[in-house]
């Protein structure tokens, strides 16, 4: 089955292991394969903007999606799991959905559960944010 995407001027995406960039209009494409990672440029995470412990896992099981050998990122993945679950026991629900999907080998739908991480880590901090106004108010 085909995957339809349009990409703004502009845009990346990443196809296999190759980014496209779009020109200055609109482009439809019509993309063709099986088990082809692809990712838009809103999905993707760089080393210099995965600065909170949930966007390390999520740019880890990026890293998975998007290799030829998975594995070979599990080592750093499973680090972090174990650091993030010690300090955040409430994120343990998401990392396990997580490890069945990797264990699965869906990377694909590991990595929407990741981002599912993203918004509880982000929803925990600003709890805390709002508790520590209270207390100085």
């Amino acid at each position: 089955m085909a995957l339809k995407v349009e990409l703004k001027p502009h845009e990346r995406i990443i196809v296999g292991s190759c980014v496209i960039t779009n020109t200055e209009q609109r482009a439809k494409l019509l993309i063709e394969g099986e088990k082809i990672p692809i990712l838009r440029e809103k999905d993707i995470l760089t080393p210099a903007t995965a600065d909170t412990p949930a966007k390390l896992i999520y740019l880890a099981v990026q890293l998975m999606y998007l290799s030829p050998d998975p594995r070979a990122h599990h080592p750093t993945y499973f680090s972090l799991v174990r650091d993030v679950v010690s300090a955040t026991p409430s994120a343990w629900p998401i990392i396990e959905a997580i490890n069945n999907h990797i264990l699965s080998g869906d990377l694909y739908r590991a990595l929407k559960e990741a981002k599912g991480l993203i918004e509880h880590e982000t929803g925990l901090l600003q709890h805390v944010r709002r508790t520590d106004a209270a207390r100085e108010a």
